[in-house]
């Protein structure tokens, strides 16, 4: 069964930093393409970026670029998302999950990916 725990969200001031956590099991992680998405409150969930199953060809939305990494072991089954420079409009609820996109993905692809329970970040002074 596939499964996928999110870890590393807080509380964080403005220009804060933050390390997330993906750990992943139940099928074959380093053939997989990963992806992270996140919901804010009252709204829908926006992707935030993808990698490759080799750890190659991050992908990020716009409104992320440049201040987020994604990046993944492989030899520990875990995906990560380190977040620096943090605004107040990059709360929301983050997850992981299986898939892999170069551009935003419609919002029917967004719904049908197998999410974990999400990390909750927030961005607060």
């Amino acid at each position: 069964e596939e499964q996928l725990v999110e870890s590393g969200g807080g509380l964080v001031q403005p220009g804060g930093s933050l390390r997330l956590s993906c750990a992943a099991s139940g099928f074959i992680f380093g053939f997989s393409g990963m992806t992270w998405v996140r919901q804010a409150p009252g709204k829908g969930l926006e992707w935030v970026s993808s990698i490759w199953g080799s750890g190659g060809s991050p992908y990020y939305a716009e409104s992320v670029k440049g201040r987020f990494t994604i990046s993944r072991d492989n030899t520990k089954n875990t995906l990560y998302l380190q977040l620096n420079s943090l605004r107040t409009e990059d709360t929301a609820m983050y997850y992981c999950a299986r898939g892999f996109f170069v551009r935003p993905p419609t919002v029917q692809d967004l719904n049908s990916l197998n999410r974990g329970q999400g990390t909750q970040v927030t961005v607060s002074s």
